[in-house]
């Protein structure tokens, strides 16, 4: 059952390089150093053990947050359903396509350090993230790279909402290179992901202003700004948002972010006169035209 409230937002206390971590099929893992965090927990690289030889190459990574901490949970929760290989795999067959980005789930369990309850996820280790190089690109990508990065997220996004799930929180930060293949791009951390079918069962539209302006609050969707629960159109139109500001530089409310309902207001305007208000905003103010 999901974890309680309470604990949430404690980092914790880091686990020991090499201790050696036993998931819930019985693969042995053993832990190596640790790479980052997140907002509740810690990364690092993994080996898998394999009759105790250990892979010589770290291509995986672990998160592990205290069992009471509810981020992973969630984020574990889509990748059991939908992201084991076989069922990336046999996608890629069906669609021919040759990169799905979705990172591949390799195994969770829980493990016990200093009289504390950890959980791990063991995944796919992913490379730099476009946030990043968005910025050293003088934050400004080409239209080609732009159309590129698009259609990838389609197909990703695709395979997502067919496996009843939404993703909610679509950002350069979060859309990483391969870690062997830096040509490929994955959409990752799915804390905040959804699931919007359950079983086939549609979950029904309702806004709720205690909840309103989720997400991240420069892209985060028109519905999300009226404590709407993630959908589908909100994915796509995230992605609109993201691919808007990796065209032009900037988006139209970023000088507002301090204050969600005036980025509501001018995401509501953008929406309700597209396509023209997209092309004014291309030939004022934004560097859009120059890189067209």
């Amino acid at each position: 059952m999901p974890p309680k409230g309470h604990g949430r937002g404690k980092l914790p206390v880091p686990l020991p390089r090499d201790m050696i971590l036993k998931d819930t099929e019985g693969k042995v893992w053993r832990l190596g150093s640790q790479i980052g965090q997140g907002g509740f927990g810690l990364i690092y690289l993994e080996t898998v053990v394999f009759l105790m030889h250990f892979v010589i190459l770290s291509l995986f990574i672990s998160q592990q947050e205290y069992l009471e901490n509810g981020p992973l949970f969630s984020e574990l929760k889509f990748y059991q359903r939908a992201a084991k290989q076989e069922h990336i795999r046999k996608w890629m067959n069906l669609k021919k396509i040759r990169c799905l980005g979705i990172p591949v789930f390799w195994g969770s369990g829980l493990a016990e350090y200093k009289g504390k309850s950890y959980r791990f996820m063991v995944m796919e280790r992913l490379g730099e993230d476009l946030q990043r190089i968005f910025e050293d690109c003088g934050s400004r990508f080409k239209k080609e790279t732009v159309l590129q990065l698009g259609a990838r997220m389609l197909d990703t996004l695709e395979y997502i909402h067919e496996n009843e799930y939404v993703h909610g929180d679509i950002k350069a930060a979060n859309l990483l290179l391969g870690y062997t293949n830096p040509h490929e791009v994955y959409l990752a951390d799915y804390g905040l992901s959804y699931r919007y079918c359950p079983n086939g069962n549609h979950k029904q539209y309702q806004e709720n202003p205690r909840k309103g302006h989720n997400g991240t609050i420069e892209f985060t969707s028109v519905d999300a700004h009226k404590g709407v629960a993630p959908s589908r159109r909100g994915d796509l139109e995230i992605l609109g948002y993201c691919m808007l500001q990796w065209l032009c530089g900037k988006l139209p409310w970023e000088q507002n972010l301090k204050d969600p309902v005036a980025v509501q207001t001018a995401k509501t305007k953008l929406m309700d006169e597209l396509p023209d208000s997209v092309m004014e905003w291309g030939s004022s103010g934004s560097s859009c035209s120059k890189c067209a």
